[in-house]
């Protein structure tokens, strides 16, 4: 007999890259469902901003802290002691596009070390406060390129890998605890992030969805204890080829990558 629907009415959730973005929106989202929501993030101002369009009379807290530091991390902690967790959303993250040759260490590092080491840690940090609660669940926000090794987006696409498998690795390790996890996969998004590789949207044909309308479907895959959550559309498509017949996307995205380069070599570095 299938589970109902998850009420999110009342449950306590932490966001982490709270302040803009696909995390701004479902703070929205889920606020308007009735949850309290646990806004993190390293910029108070866009947290602050992210407070003023939750619905009146939702309770939220603000919690300015870097996912990256066992500080920050130990902060997030503290502050659902109180009231308890019952959803977290690793959803902070940043892309890095381009040219490998041109990503310095300095860079590689920051994008390893919030794409991946920091959920792995926040998870294991709050998982004894997961464990006391009713129908707990883990969500992590990867991308499409999590599946879809993507040319010029080499590291970012490792990270979101690495994502998925944590996901995948972790629903059948904590099974036995109660904790679901879910990994949702968005495609390009129109985000502050998106201006990073802007040059690279027409020539690859992306679609970028509004946060908002990402956000919706996330909510709705918690809502029904999705183990994952994908777009509608011709990414979906990729998906299931890039897992049945590589070759055949290996070639496409070869042949677009050799229109491109010319136009990324071009690129200014920093």
């Amino acid at each position: 007999m299938p589970r109902s629907v998850m009420l999110l009415e009342g449950r306590s959730i932490v966001i982490t890259g709270a302040g803009s973005g696909i995390g701004r929106a479902l703070a929205v989202a889920l606020a308007t469902r009735g949850a309290r929501v646990i806004l993190v993030g390293r910029r108070a101002a866009a947290l602050a901003e992210t407070a003023m369009q939750l619905p009146v009379g939702v309770r939220s807290l603000t919690v300015v802290a870097d996912i990256t530091t066992a500080a920050g991390r130990a902060m997030i902690v503290e502050s659902c002691r109180n009231d308890g967790l019952d959803i977290l959303i690793n959803n902070a993250g940043i892309v890095a596009s381009g040219l490998l040759s041109d990503l310095g260490d300095a860079e590689l590092q920051r994008l390893v070390a919030t794409n991946v080491a920091a959920p792995i840690a926040l998870i294991r940090d709050l998982l004894p406060l997961l464990r006391l609660s009713d129908r707990p669940r883990v969500v992590n926000i990867g991308s499409v390129f999590g599946d879809i090794g993507h040319p010029y987006f080499a590291a970012y696409c490792a990270s979101k890998f690495a994502l998925r498998g944590l996901s995948d690795a972790l629903r059948r390790e904590l099974a036995t605890d109660g904790i679901g996890v879910t990994y949702a996969a968005p495609r390009a998004t129109r985000t502050a992030a998106a201006d990073g590789f802007s040059d690279l949207v027409a020539p690859f044909a992306m679609v970028l969805d509004e946060p908002a309308a990402v956000a919706a479907r996330i909510v709705t895959g918690i809502e029904n204890e999705a183990d994952t959550i994908y777009p509608r559309g011709p990414e979906r498509l990729f998906v299931w080829l890039q897992r049945l017949l590589p070759g055949v996307v290996d070639r496409a995205l070869a042949a677009k990558g050799r229109k491109v380069r010319r136009l990324l070599e071009a690129r200014p570095t920093a």
